[in-house]
């Protein structure tokens, strides 16, 4: 099922429901497979959700976390009222904000999380950039159609061979999550000719020397650009305005600690997903160059432009303030 009839039988159902937040002292969150939401993990560990509403009057707060695969099951969620925060790459937040616009569930997006890249990689000499894909490869994505990967896999075959083409490589793409991508790649055959991954699983597939990099976002973005953020209906920010405000400065502090401590931090993630990866090799990753633990939203525009002009999205926004709640429009975001 596209995505376009997948959200409206999604939104019909929100309509007819409505939101259930549960209690006024309950918040519950989901974030996706990958490096990309260190401050959840921190947050989780550190209690710092629980910390920020205490000192603002509630105590007791029930805290409760999940773990989906791709966009599509995490808004899912959401919309089913089994989650209040949502959280992944910027086009499953775009594209919940154009479905849910104008209604008393409006979704915008909290803040981002990170700016990193993401990286398309494989073990065919062959496959030396996307032009080189043949029709009976196959690309591993999170979520066909919908993941940040997916839709930046797009915009990279609109810059190949036009924008009418930009849908050229989705029959290609598969549905795997990043750990069973991983090994897939590192067990080749002919399962997947390629993996567009997410730290630190696209980093770990380097580790062979056989794997290489195909694409990397930056170059499809024209650089640094947020890899993650994490969002909510409006009726859960409005119905719950002292949880929401401990919930930003969970977030705030959370990146603060990520930004001061890296390694502790990539500890705490190791811990969570129970990876064998070394503290080492993660700790580099996510102290990488190219990686920025930040609330500010950067670059998200162009996947709303592009996103506007092949059809992905019912709203075109004019900034992207549009579709961020008014607590992070100080950050000189993009």
């Amino acid at each position: 099922m596209r995505l376009k009839s997948i959200f409206g039988a999604l939104i019909a159902a929100f309509a007819l429901q409505g939101l259930s937040t549960g209690t006024a002292a309950e918040i519950r969150l989901a974030r996706q497979f990958s490096m990309g939401y260190l401050q959840l993990n921190v947050m989780e560990h550190q209690q710092l959700v629980e910390k920020h509403a205490k000192a603002l009057g509630l105590n007791d707060v029930k805290v409760s976390w999940f773990t989906f695969n791709g966009p599509t099951a995490v808004n899912e969620a959401l919309i089913s009222g089994n989650i209040d925060v949502g959280s992944g790459g910027v086009p499953g937040l775009l594209v919940l904000w154009s479905r849910s616009k104008g209604t008393p569930q409006e979704v915008r997006g909290i803040s981002a999380l990170s700016s990193q890249p993401f990286l398309l990689n494989s073990r065919d000499p062959a496959i030396k950039a996307i032009k080189d894909f043949k029709d009976n490869d196959r690309i591993a994505v999170p979520a066909v159609r919908s993941s940040v990967q997916a839709i930046t896999l797009q915009m990279a075959a609109a810059k190949t061979y036009g924008t009418k083409e930009f849908a050229m490589l989705d029959p290609l793409t598969v549905s795997m999550t990043p750990p069973d991508a991983t090994v897939a790649l590192l067990k080749g055959g002919a399962q997947i000719s390629a993996a567009f991954s997410v730290p630190p699983f696209q980093y770990q597939q380097l580790e062979d020397p056989a794997v290489h990099t195909v694409l990397n976002s930056f170059d499809v973005m024209g650089g640094s650009h947020t890899f993650t953020a994490v969002w909510a209906p409006a009726k859960f920010r409005d119905g719950n305005p002292v949880l929401y405000k401990a919930l930003v400065a969970a977030l705030k502090e959370a990146t603060e600690i990520v930004n001061k401590d890296k390694v502790a931090a990539a500890a705490l993630w190791i811990e969570d997903s129970k990876s064998k990866l070394p503290l080492d090799m993660v700790g580099k990753i996510v102290a990488g160059p190219q990686v920025r633990w930040t609330l500010t939203p950067e670059k998200t525009m162009k996947y709303a432009d592009f996103m506007a002009e092949v059809g992905t999205l019912k709203t075109k926004p004019e900034s992207w303030k549009d579709y961020f709640f008014p607590e992070i429009h100080d950050e000189k975001g993009s």
